[in-house]
């Protein structure tokens, strides 16, 4: 397999495209108001819960500037929810380098964007778990998927990605974006890059230790066999 090593990037990136899909709508009041402010021309492509959220905070310039998931990929959500950002158009404008030029032939040739931008938090399944009387099907049920390969994907690009997993995380981002003219720099990518990596191996490992304590058999009593 031939690894894809990267010579040349871009020390600041403007934030003109943003996906956001949170669990933990904690400051979208204060954060996606601003970005719209910083760049009148961002678009902030979203899903579900996270999308009504954003429409509401937004009000009228919802219409301009911000973009539902699915019309953006031409693909429906599954139902339930369960697929809804797993798509080759967004993990190509996720994973895509700016100074590839096989990489912008693909973006063209799909009408896709450069992501720059990620904010994302997970399904709450710690806290899920810490519940009293929690069952397997109720910890299987927040198991995130699509969270974390964005999480992942975004971190990975560093390069050219700011990867939000904190909401506390929100007003640092925001104050480097205002005095910098919507532009966020490669330190801070990085720094948000390494907390993000450590964010999915903690959510992966809480899954991986309670399931170690399930035995089948309260597997079998969860559901009709």
């Amino acid at each position: 397999m031939a690894l894809n090593i990267v010579e040349k990037i871009d020390k600041s990136v403007k934030i003109n495209h943003v996906l956001a899909s949170v669990s933990d709508k904690t400051g979208l009041e204060n954060l996606i108001p601003k970005l719209v402010e910083l760049n009148p021309d961002v678009k902030i492509y979203s899903t579900g819960g996270t999308y009504s959220r954003i429409q509401e905070i937004l009000g009228e310039k919802a219409d301009k500037n911000l973009v539902a998931v699915s019309d953006f990929t031409g693909q429906p959500e599954m139902q339930g929810g369960l697929v809804k950002t797993l798509d080759f158009k967004i993990y190509l404008g996720l994973l895509s380098e700016t100074y590839n030029p096989a990489h912008v032939e693909d973006l063209q040739r799909l009408d896709a964007v450069a992501i720059d931008m990620v904010i994302v938090n997970l399904y709450p399944f710690k806290e899920t778990i810490a519940q009293e009387g929690v069952t397997p099907e109720m910890a299987r049920t927040n198991i995130d998927i699509g969270g974390p390969c964005m999480v992942r994907a975004s971190a990975k690009n560093y390069l050219r990605v700011a990867s939000v997993t904190d909401p506390l995380d929100y007003q640092s981002i925001l104050d480097e974006l205002s005095a910098n003219n919507c532009e966020i720099s490669l330190a801070k990518r990085f720094e948000l890059s390494k907390k993000a990596f450590k964010h999915t191996a903690e959510y992966d490992t809480a899954i991986a230790k309670y399931f170690a304590g399930v035995d089948i058999s309260e597997i079998e009593n969860c559901y009709k066999l």
